[in-house]
């Protein structure tokens, strides 16, 4: 009888822990579950795209998504990028960064910038011809990564994702006419 007493208590164990899994999962919430970019963005619709061309080279072809007809910061968005070309993480986290400082609508101190190079070499791949990183801005959040729809990295630092998003879509961007085509044509 006393055998029998931990195999009960052990089946009982089991049971609290499925429990707590599903109330853990629960209190998470839809947004860390998400399967995909999309489930991010619902009913996004493409607001415009652009490409980016340095020295006549087609970089990517750059879409933004959301699920208003104009970005509004206060909602979930998506920035899709096709590439066309052979770039290493380390490229575009360099170019990265250097955009965000030249930008500079918020102040980078070499702490903060060290800790965003480490967020987007979690975040990002090397990239070649056909492949698509997409980067999903979540309001007062921060961002999720995702190669297609393979979730890379969640990134919780608003203004990260603030300072990050604005590359393409602050007035300061360095390619104002990708930007105007981003949005859409909006200025």
């Amino acid at each position: 009888m006393t055998a029998r007493a931990p195999v009960y208590r052990h089946k009982a164990w089991w049971h609290v822990c499925a429990a707590l899994l599903l109330a853990a999962l629960a209190c998470i919430g839809p947004r860390a579950m998400a399967a995909s970019w999309h489930d991010e963005v619902p009913n996004a619709q493409m607001i415009g795209q652009g490409d980016m061309r340095w020295l006549g080279f087609n970089l990517y072809t750059a879409q933004l998504w959301s699920a208003e007809p104009q970005v509004d910061t206060r909602k979930p968005f998506a920035l899709v990028l096709n590439y066309h070309r052979r770039i290493s993480r380390e490229q575009l986290v360099d170019a990265s960064i250097k955009e965000m400082q030249r930008i500079g609508d918020i102040s980078v101190d070499d702490q903060r910038l060290a800790r965003w190079r480490g967020y987007m070499m979690q975040a990002f791949r090397d990239v070649g011809d056909g492949d698509q990183l997409i980067g999903v801005y979540l309001p007062g959040t921060g961002g999720r990564f995702y190669q297609r729809d393979a979730l890379l990295a969640t990134i919780d630092d608003a203004e990260f994702a603030r300072a990050f998003f604005d590359i393409w879509l602050s007035p300061q961007a360095r390619e104002p006419d990708l930007r105007r085509q981003l949005l859409g044509g909006a200025s």
